[in-house]
């Protein structure tokens, strides 16, 4: 049998607007979709940039206010702030990386963004660097509003490697943020490389073990180097 015409034409137009009538999965984790198109007259000078081009798939929020413009290479002293940090030695990997700055402006800088979670998805990983007074840092990574504890698993020479549980969130759809609250004083967090992994994050226990491991394969070697 032929297909009816109204089904030829619901074929046609989902043909030619791309729409597959499925949740799409999250974008630009890497932020390596960038468009540095600066905006004359805009309301950070030379350096401004529509978000939608800094960060595309990603909303920018100073609090609960959504923001239409960040800068580029150009952070803030003390306020509430995204800046994209481009190509200029403050990059994570890569061309581009996120800054966000907690600072007294609002209750915290954000990006946002909600997609289809990867089906099987186990954990969320991604690379920070915090700037700020010692020990006093905080970022915050949310799930549909829930805080997902964070663990440090590894570190690089310009960031940390964290992780998180998000297994509760797999197949489904949720809104994903990053964010660095105000905390009274410098709060800031270079963020890159996001990712969602089918490996569930180790326990506590297993980090001592490791760690217990690694320092007697230590002892070894030395004693060895000493023989």
């Amino acid at each position: 049998m032929k297909p009816r015409i109204e089904n030829r034409v619901l074929i046609m137009l989902l043909l030619l607007t791309g729409c597959t009538g499925f949740p799409q999965g999250f974008v630009n984790l890497n932020f390596e979709s960038a468009k540095i198109l600066p905006i004359s007259g805009g309301n950070y000078g030379l350096y401004s940039i529509a978000s939608t081009n800094a960060l595309p798939g990603w909303t920018v929020y100073f609090g609960a206010v959504q923001q239409t413009q960040i800068t580029y290479n150009d952070p803030a002293i003390g306020s509430t702030f995204v800046t994209l940090w481009a190509t200029n030695g403050q990059n994570i990997s890569g061309n581009y990386s996120v800054l966000l700055q907690g600072g007294l402006g609002a209750s915290a800088a954000t990006i946002s963004q909600t997609a289809l979670t990867p089906i099987g998805a186990e954990s969320i990983l991604f690379k920070a660097q915090y700037s700020g007074p010692i020990g006093l840092g905080e970022f915050l990574v949310s799930m549909n509003g829930q805080n997902i504890p964070l663990t440090a698993l590894s570190s690089g020479s310009n960031y940390t490697l964290y992780g998180g549980d998000v297994s509760g969130y797999a197949g489904q759809t949720a809104q994903l943020n990053f964010s660095a609250p105000n905390l009274g004083h410098d709060n800031d967090w270079n963020l890159d490389d996001i990712v969602f992994s089918s490996s569930p994050i180790p326990e506590p226990s297993s980090f001592a073990l490791f760690g217990v491991g690694a320092l007697l394969l230590s002892l070894f070697r030395q004693r060895s180097d000493l023989r």
